[in-house]
């Protein structure tokens, strides 16, 4: 019997309700993936024609709650990116807490490959786009923009390739992707904050306490988790640093002790429940509201300016270059491949990592601020094109290398 810790023989031996989730989890992915490219091109069809003013005004309608003399007002786009996009993050912080404690990110065999490939695809794309930037201090700013996979768009590809596809290239491409965001998260963090307000930050951090003494006294149920995680959301928008961290923090909050005596932990139930509403309504809403760009009266001369090309370039070719390179080189130093995938897969893969767009969208709307903003315009159409052309080179690439039934 072989040693290796192959990803397909790790998946059979997952208990029932983990497996059960896996599945479910895969099915999600792909379905909203399938749903978000749709809401994409909805928004383009509103931008590029009569429907134009009716989508200008719903992403511009105000929206305001106030308690007395508090009072938050935002247009709908900020509150789709500052609010609903929290929930995404504290979705995919649900995700990676729950890899670190028991799967994919939990034993240094199972993460060599995965950590290797998501540094080097952060890394080389934005490397790429700072070198063709470098001249630019504000085109700088978007340095970032090629560095995340966008996990539902990509396996919404690998989905419709059915049954050829290898379990083991959609644990490792999922796996990827959270690494990825991972790192993205904490580019926000670093790099993507305002003025701080010291006096939010204190209270954010009274809330923050709050759930860790939560988690101290064993309380497992979730409705002061949420309710203190609301308090740090408003605090952290009020604090200058982004809201969408507040969805970080409560996420890594949560509890997560495994299955016990056949039921979920509280954080599997959590992020159960908030799945299909993250796939099915937040990320369509949030493409259908970031992704509509005015093609009219664009050019050759305008995809290649430097920050579309920056950008196009970080992710058709810095992505396979540092997921593909990084992959070799683990093998290379006596590491292992997941059984199923060799390098023509390993290839695809790295392929569709170059699908940036609901990470990449995020990090330009922080970049270059403003819908006015000429570099803004820029950079969403670099991540369309970019995205679009690295998701039918990956399709393309495994319908013609994959066998037709895979492990």
């Amino acid at each position: 019997m072989s040693d290796e810790n192959t990803v397909s023989r790790t998946v059979r031996e997952l208990p029932g309700l983990t497996r059960s989730a896996l599945s479910e989890f895969f099915r999600l992915e792909a379905a909203g993936g399938i749903l978000l490219i749709g809401a994409a091109a909805l928004a383009l069809l509103f931008a590029n024609s009569g429907l134009e003013p009716v989508y200008d005004s719903f992403r511009q309608l105000p929206v305001a709650v106030a308690f007395g003399e508090f009072k938050i007002a935002k247009p709908l786009l900020l509150w789709i990116n500052d609010g609903l996009m929290a929930i995404f993050f504290l979705l995919v912080a649900l995700e990676i807490k729950r890899e670190a404690s028991g799967g994919q990110l939990s034993e240094r065999s199972q993460l060599v490959l995965p950590l290797a490939c998501a540094c080097a695809g952060v890394a080389v794309p934005s490397g790429i786009f700072w070198w063709i930037n470098r001249g630019d201090p504000g085109a700088i700013a978007g340095w970032a923009i090629p560095a995340a996979t966008d996990i539902a768009f990509a396996l919404g590809i690998l989905s419709l390739l059915g049954s050829r596809v290898p379990v083991a290239a959609k644990l490792l491409l999922s796996t990827i992707a959270v690494v990825d965001d991972l790192a993205a998260i904490s580019i926000i963090a670093v790099f993507y904050t305002e003025d701080l307000s010291v006096t939010a930050l204190v209270w954010a951090g009274a809330a923050i306490t709050g759930m860790v003494l939560l988690n101290l006294r064993g309380i497992r149920a979730l409705t002061p988790y949420l309710l203190l995680g609301v308090l740090v959301w408003v605090c952290v928008l009020k604090s200058g640093v982004h809201a969408t961290l507040a969805g970080v923090v409560t996420g890594l909050l949560i509890p997560h002790r495994g299955e016990e005596d056949g039921h979920h932990s509280p954080l599997e139930r959590l992020e159960h429940a908030l799945h299909p509403w993250v796939a099915y309504a937040i990320l369509p809403v949030f493409a259908f509201a970031n992704a509509g760009l005015d093609l009219r009266g664009f050019g050759l001369s305008d995809l290649l300016s430097p920050v579309p090309l920056g950008i196009m370039l970080g992710l058709l070719l810095g992505k396979p270059v540092g997921v593909i390179g990084a992959a070799l080189l683990v093998r290379l130093a006596g590491g292992r491949w997941p059984e199923g995938l060799d390098g023509r897969s390993m290839t695809g893969l790295g392929l569709l990592c170059g699908i940036g767009f609901t990470m990449s969208l995020f990090i330009a709307s922080l970049a270059y601020p403003g819908a006015g903003n000429g570099l803004a315009q820029s950079s969403v159409l670099g991540v369309l094109v970019g995205s679009v052309v690295a998701a039918l080179c990956g399709w393309t690439w495994l319908r013609l290398t994959l066998k037709d039934d895979a492990p």
